[in-house]
């Protein structure tokens, strides 16, 4: 059985080309950043550590392509910020795979591009993904770029998930213009794609846009989308790009904390350029017959889930600020105008001397906790610190003031829904 090493194979794209390419008869070596966790989902490959920040020289690739006959290369991110760079993911990393490659004798590279993926947008992403296509054309390899327009797949990650949020609010759909144009393909297309360009026959030193059959606008998109939700009807809002500006200067902001998120400036310079891409060439080349949007949503109807996740999009984010905000708060106000009250309240409970530090400790346990809660990484184990911290909160608070859950302004009442928030924000940290 012959191996093929597939990069990025933790990732929306790679995940399904490493399930397709094993499915048609090929032993997967999947590399991912953190291949212990990737490797739970998916046992049955060979998974290995691929950094891409860490493997800038072809002999850092050397154990990796071992006994390797292709290479499929899906790593890809959107724009620089925490832990993601273009230069390294779009220019250092390939260009060291692709002289290991040249090295090792690896018989055949696919790549996935993007349509859109030129000089002339502007964006760092583009030029770097322009880059690293003329990096593979200059090579001795024999190379076959793939450049797929939206891809839709049964589960929803970026764009597609900000898609299904936006189908899925109430009353009406908000859009940044509305009028951009894509051929969406399925996930199955592509994959289909990657897997044909892999064969003996196939074709190489070509670049060939990956693009469905249907071509929609992305108010049409959403449309279809909310359909396939159940959801009945709703207006259209379009809202001028000037206007959305804050929103998008906020997502670029998020993305260099950590915080990922398609409402950035770049894709929505890359949408205004043009993602609809050749629907024809690569039908023809490499015999595939794609599915429309329609008859993919329509082969895979809706579930449960798929309405909970398109309306929890926007809620998790407003949670994640608001228990945040509330926590920093807390312990802003107990160390300022709030002070003299606390302690008073302790005092009430029979603290004494003690009053004071409880009161200093307390503050600076909110401040910490509601500004650790935004550090991407620890999200989920800060909210279950402080649903614990909260629970013993209010275990001291019913021993020494048991009176104060029958007060009209509900001060132990009120703390059982921010523990619910916390419960709420901990459940819902996947990202993929």
């Amino acid at each position: 059985m012959r191996r093929v090493l597939v990069l990025g194979a933790n990732g929306f794209i790679g995940a399904h080309v490493a399930a397709a390419l094993a499915s048609a008869g090929w032993s997967v070596r999947a590399g991912a950043r953190d291949p212990e966790r990737a490797a739970r989902r998916a046992p049955a490959h060979e998974w290995i550590r691929t950094d891409f920040a860490h493997l800038t020289r072809a002999s850092d690739w050397v154990e990796s392509l071992r006994d390797v006959a292709a290479v499929v290369n899906c790593v890809g991110v959107l724009q620089d910020g925490a832990g993601d760079s273009t230069a390294i993911a779009h220019v250092e990393g390939p260009r060291a795979l692709i002289a290991a490659c040249e090295v090792a004798g690896v018989e055949r590279v696919v790549h996935i591009s993007a349509v859109g993926a030129d000089d002339s947008v502007g964006t760092a992403y583009a030029r770097s993904k322009a880059e690293t296509e003329r990096l593979f054309a200059a090579s001795a390899l024999d190379w076959l770029i793939l450049r797929p327009s939206l891809v839709i797949g049964r589960g929803a990650f970026g764009g597609t998930g900000l898609i299904r949020a936006l189908a899925a609010l109430p009353l009406a759909i908000p859009v940044i213009g509305g009028e951009q144009r894509f051929r969406p393909v399925a996930m199955q297309d592509l994959c289909a794609a990657v897997v044909a360009g892999l064969a003996a026959d196939a074709p190489f030193r070509r670049t060939l846009d990956i693009a469905g059959p249907q071509s929609l606008t992305l108010a049409g998109i959403l449309r279809l989308y909310r359909g396939w939700l159940g959801l009945a009807p709703a207006p259209i809002v379009r809202i001028p790009a000037a206007v959305a500006a804050p929103v998008l200067v906020l997502g670029n902001l998020a993305g260099r904390l950590g915080w990922p998120s398609p409402l950035r400036t770049t894709a929505l310079r890359q949408m205004e350029y043009g993602v609809e891409g050749d629907a024809d060439t690569w039908v023809q080349t490499l015999g595939i017959q794609p599915l429309t949007l329609s008859d993919q949503l329509s082969r895979e109807p809706a579930s449960v889930q798929d309405v909970w996740h398109a309306r929890l999009w926007f809620v998790r984010p407003v949670a994640v600020a608001t228990l945040s905000l509330f926590w920093a708060l807390t312990g802003i106000i107990s160390f300022g105008p709030g002070w003299r009250a606390a302690l008073a309240v302790l005092a009430e409970g029979g603290y004494g001397d003690a009053a004071g530090p409880i009161a200093w400790f307390g503050a600076l346990l909110d401040v910490v906790l509601g500004l650790a809660l935004l550090v991407r990484p620890w999200t989920a184990r800060v909210a279950m610190v402080m649903t614990f911290s909260t629970l013993v909160y209010l275990i001291a608070g019913t021993i020494s003031l048991p009176q104060y859950w029958i007060d009209p302004l509900g001060p132990w009442l009120k703390v059982l829904p921010m523990m619910a928030l916390c419960l709420f924000v901990a459940a819902t940290d996947a990202r993929r």
